[in-house]
């Protein structure tokens, strides 16, 4: 007996490559949703201080210059504009740190992005991820948040 054909191919063929594909798509996605799903997005108030006490953590706030003037910043944070953010994780390391002062960030580094309460922060982490920062997170409560709990820092001398 001969295989039925299906368009000119062998029904077995055929059945065996759908097979592969799919089971190929559900193993793909079970990864991506486990590597998806690894570390929690948004951190708390708490969890910030406590990264940055440990000083384990990379904090870069990406509102405009003049805000952080204005209103002042996290300790221990450095500004990168969100419409920076893109072009700064892709720069070489010299040239970062020339701009930026501080050592580049490495894809398995743990930075966290703050803004004034959230929107910012979840653009440019999405970003980050997207770029393979695959420990990139978000404060969400911001700088509105962190002002109801800490004193913030003044900018002296600049």
């Amino acid at each position: 007996m001969q295989p039925q054909r299906v368009f000119g191919f062998a029904h077995g063929a055929v059945l065996r490559a759908a097979v592969t594909a799919f089971g190929g798509l559900k193993s793909i996605h079970g990864s991506c949703y486990n590597f998806c799903t690894a570390l929690p997005k948004h951190i708390t108030y708490k969890e910030l201080k406590n990264l940055l006490t440990s000083k384990n953590i990379m904090l870069i706030d990406v509102r405009e210059t003049w805000e952080i003037l204005q209103h002042g910043k996290i300790p221990g944070s450095i500004n990168i504009p969100l419409n920076e953010v893109g072009q700064a994780l892709q720069m070489n390391p010299r040239d970062f740190k020339e701009k930026y002062h501080e050592v580049k960030p490495s894809k398995s580094d743990t930075v966290v992005f703050s803004c004034l309460a959230g929107v910012r922060s979840k653009k440019a982490m999405d970003t980050a991820i997207s770029l393979g920062f695959s420990s990139a997170q978000h404060y969400a409560g911001g700088w509105k948040e962190w002002v109801t709990y800490e004193f913030p820092e003044t900018k002296q001398g600049h």
